[in-house]
């Protein structure tokens, strides 16, 4: 069974869909984009989604862009996945980057152009120690599985 919670969200440009699931099953709700837009080839633009959210205490929203768009166009952004924390009230926008190297991206309002995955989170107690415990992978980092 697929547990659900309540998210409330202001529609700040109210001709625009709320944020929704594309298919049943999804994990991330898709987000709009609320205005036109003209990405040239390796700029970055913010592009503002026309909505804000209030994430429950205990969860944060992850923003991630679409994987269609981003085979398609080279859309991508900046700090994926962007990180909604619980207690931010405002806007969502989305710190976009044209990743292709010759055609500008064009975003009309409306577009859905990013999905918003809300996941729990849990909050660390940091505490310093001399050493950590010993693993298989020990130190070894990027590429040290192989890849």
């Amino acid at each position: 069974m697929t547990e659900s919670m309540r998210l409330e969200v202001v529609r700040i440009a109210a001709d625009l869909p709320l944020p929704a699931y594309a298919h049943e099953g999804d994990a991330g709700l898709d987000l709009y984009s609320a205005a036109d837009m003209l990405i040239m080839p390796f700029e970055r633009s913010l592009i503002p989604t026309g909505v804000a959210v209030a994430i429950p205490e205990g969860y944060a929203g992850f923003v991630q862009p679409r994987s269609g768009l981003a085979l398609r166009t080279g859309l991508s952004f900046v700090n994926t996945p962007g990180l909604i924390d619980s207690h931010y009230r405002g806007e969502i926008r989305i710190i976009a980057i044209n990743l292709d190297p010759m055609a500008p991206i064009r975003i009309a309002r409306g577009d859905r152009i990013a999905q918003l995955v809300v996941q729990a989170v849990v909050r660390c107690e940091p505490v310093d120690v001399e050493h950590l415990d010993d693993t298989v992978r020990g130190e070894g980092g990027f590429g040290s599985t192989g890849v």
